[in-house]
């Protein structure tokens, strides 16, 4: 009888995060960055949300029980090479998750989301205290965006130069590396960049490297920062230091940007597999 012979597995990035009903944001996105980089993505889901195009309408976390179960079914039968997290929604979820990373002695990148694209928001006030002393410090890369180093540290960036107040800002909680978005705001009025540029900036408080890419002129940019720190956390899956996973997560999610499509009657996802469609 002829066997299939089987083949190596890749790679294994875990996401904890909430899921995104209309596919662009969240788990939903984390699983397809995973894979169009590579990887083989799991999940365990935090939170679920009834989310569209135009906004969040409502979302449920799910019991820490349920997500601890999750978290030693995946990572005691398959093993993980890199973990990231997204929305942990309320200060309970977040500190079951921060325990459980804690006992991790892989990559693990947060995405501290606070916010939704739209503005509506996804963690409890009252949360933000464990995402700072808990669940930060067992971070390689912290990946906020400017709203989030805000609600996070109290630092409002308006330039460069502020990026670096930021980084030091969210360094102090504990994470190795900090990856600060800085182009969330330049829309609204911040002088992040260069006009067409968009920048981030990656430190460990030492080293520092700036990431410049193209700035699209395109409003369907839904699941942007889950996209990015998928990405990252993809890359040290895959064995790159902070710096290379950093620079590839920059082009993927620059070239996901570009190829962000209109989806419903309001903001549009990035695409995720813009590698695919030859974008």
């Amino acid at each position: 009888m002829e066997t299939t012979p089987a083949h190596s597995a890749p790679p294994r990035v875990l996401t904890i995060a909430g899921s995104d009903s209309g596919g662009g944001a969240g788990i939903q996105a984390d699983l397809k960055t995973m894979l169009a980089l590579g990887t083989h993505g799991m999940s365990v889901v935090a939170a679920v949300t009834a989310q569209n195009s135009v906004g969040v309408q409502g979302y449920w976390e799910l019991p820490a029980e349920a997500v601890r179960a999750q978290f030693r079914s995946v990572v005691d039968d398959i093993g993980i090479q890199a973990a990231k997290t997204g929305m942990l929604a309320s200060a309970e979820l977040v500190e079951t998750v921060a325990g459980l990373l804690a006992g991790v002695g892989e990559p693990v990148v947060v995405d501290p989301v606070g916010v939704s694209k739209h503005g509506d928001s996804l963690l409890a006030q009252e949360a933000l205290d464990s995402v700072r002393t808990k669940l930060l410090p067992t971070a390689t890369v912290a990946t906020p965006n400017l709203d989030e180093v805000t609600q996070l540290t109290g630092v409002r960036v308006n330039d460069e130069a502020g990026l670096r107040e930021a980084a030091a800002a969210v360094l102090s909680y504990g994470p190795r590396w900090a990856l600060i978005k800085g182009g969330h705001l330049a829309r609204d009025g911040a002088d992040i960049g260069h006009g067409d540029e968009a920048v981030d900036l990656l430190t460990d408080g030492h080293e520092e490297h700036w990431l410049r890419g193209p700035r699209h002129d395109n409003r369907h940019t839904h699941g942007t920062g889950c996209t990015l720190a998928s990405a990252l956390a993809a890359g040290l899956a895959r064995g790159l230091s902070v710096p290379e996973a950093a620079r590839e997560a920059k082009e993927y999610v620059t070239g996901a940007i570009a190829a962000g499509f209109a989806l419903g009657a309001g903001l549009g996802p990035v695409d995720h597999g813009w590698r695919l469609r030859g974008s």
